[in-house]
């Protein structure tokens, strides 16, 4: 230890384990686990997205057919209508009558989900109602013109 002889080992502090440490390893592996685990019950407790699953052209307006109530935001244009709802769906497009004038129609897909837009030659207002029908979720759109 502090003499004048040599050191041959006897008495000098151990070396260093040759052995990689196993504490760093098991430390990550819990980490992923917990990564994994809480992957799963997000995936598992995420809600299902709103399904567009039918369109029904009415005198007045439009009926749309959900499978779950959708969130529905409603916008005046210039003299357009347009609702933005909270759904994923099919786009598609058409006409209907508003007393002797027609109104285009179209259901584009967005980032938000689904937009409908109506035109008309002259400026369109619209109101929308939703309910609960036979295990699914209608939505009527129904328009005038000023």
């Amino acid at each position: 230890m502090g003499g004048p002889e040599p050191e041959d080992g006897r008495h000098s502090t151990p070396d260093d384990d040759p052995r990689p440490s196993l504490w760093p390893r098991f430390l990550f592996s819990l980490a992923l686990f917990g990564l994994l685990v809480g992957m799963m019950i997000g995936r598992l407790t995420t809600p299902e997205p709103v399904h567009l699953e039918q369109i029904e052209v009415r005198q007045d307006g439009l009926a749309l057919w959900f499978d779950q109530e959708p969130e529905v935001r409603a916008e005046e244009l210039e003299g357009a209508y347009a609702l933005t709802l909270g759904a994923d769906g099919q786009s598609a497009r058409g006409q209907l009558t508003l007393g002797t004038a027609p109104v285009s129609w179209k259901v584009l897909r967005s980032t938000h989900g689904v937009m409908v837009r109506f035109v008309a030659a002259r400026p369109l207002h619209g109101e929308w109602h939703g309910a609960a029908a036979d295990g699914r979720w209608r939505l009527e759109v129904s328009l005038r013109a000023e």
